[in-house]
């Protein structure tokens, strides 16, 4: 879990991608020796997204690199990056100009009824300047609790598949909790080149009503986006033939990248695969690890086998 906890760590919210890409190119560089296959990477011209590519590829892994968070504006008013948390009290960290930024944020009612999020901090800070969750990493046997679960789990499950893929692409992504935009040309990218239109969303979903922690991997039949039925249903076999523990989801709200490749112009199947979290988009998100587990392996069944 070192990995994972490090990951948490990297300030890297929406438009701000380079520093968690910059990391996984060092870690790819330092581990290449415990990879099955090594991989064809493509870091150019495609802003701060990764492709990796391992042999002769059918199905793309998708995983977004981005986190939530704030911009600072003016007086003090924080602008949320996506949807985050916001009760009073919230460590957030960041840096500007002037050094390293340790905040707490605090919420107020001006006096026309307006709401407002702003930061305390003994100095004013930079406008434009992007905060984030301050990490708090916390394990026990059962679980692991911090900011960013989602999506610096997707992005270390995709990594430890990474490890043992014979053929595959991984597509770090960027822009996710702002609604997406990076999946287009990343989608391009591999349909054109390799003709891939296959995907898995590698990500992190909600503990609900009906999915619950310690029953394996969601595997969503659909969010605020809807899959095609019939390669849902192939996934749902295999997940059955590997004697992987998962739960299947339907939810009426909420997205991810595969949102996005069922917009773009080419014809991809997609399909969301992921671990359910607690206390979403907030410093406390907690996740179990037989979910984790059942996670990770069924993406290598997966992509063995679709």
């Amino acid at each position: 879990m070192q990995l994972l906890k490090t990951l948490c760590s990297i300030h890297a919210p929406s438009g701000s991608e380079s520093p968690l890409k910059d990391f996984i190119l060092n870690y790819i560089n330092s581990n290449i020796k415990d990879f099955k296959i090594k991989p064809t990477i493509i870091k150019d011209g495609i802003q701060d997204c990764l492709i990796l590519k391992f042999g002769n590829p059918k199905t793309a892994i998708f995983a977004h690199l981005d986190s939530i968070g704030f911009t600072v504006r003016y007086g003090r008013e924080l602008i949320k990056i996506g949807g985050p948390k916001t009760y009073d009290g919230i460590e957030l960290v960041g840096k500007d100009s002037i050094g390293n930024i340790d905040a707490e944020l605090y919420n107020y009612e001006d006096d026309n009824g307006n709401k407002h999020t702003e930061y305390i901090f003994d100095r004013d800070i930079d406008r434009a300047t992007e905060l984030t969750f301050k990490p708090n990493w916390r394990e026990n046997d059962d679980f692991v609790q911090c900011c960013y679960m989602d999506n610096r789990l997707g992005v270390w499950n995709a990594l430890e598949v990474a490890k043992t893929l014979e053929n595959g692409v991984i597509c770090f992504s960027s822009y996710e909790e702002v609604g997406g935009g990076s999946v287009g040309f990343l989608g391009k990218y591999i349909y054109e080149k390799w003709g891939v239109k296959q995907a898995l969303i590698s990500d992190i979903t909600w503990v609900t009503d009906g999915v619950k922690h310690a029953e394996g991997v969601a595997i969503s039949r659909r969010d605020s986006g809807l899959p095609r039925r019939s390669y849902v249903d192939r996934i749902i076999n295999l997940a059955k033939e590997s004697k992987v523990s998962f739960q299947i989801e339907v939810e009426s709200s909420g997205g991810s990248d595969g949102n996005q490749l069922q917009k773009s112009p080419y014809p991809f199947d997609w399909c969301f695969i992921g671990a359910p979290e607690d206390n979403v988009h907030s410093p406390d998100e907690k996740v179990h690890k037989k979910d984790i587990t059942s996670m990770t392996n069924l993406y290598k069944y997966l992509m063995r086998n679709l």
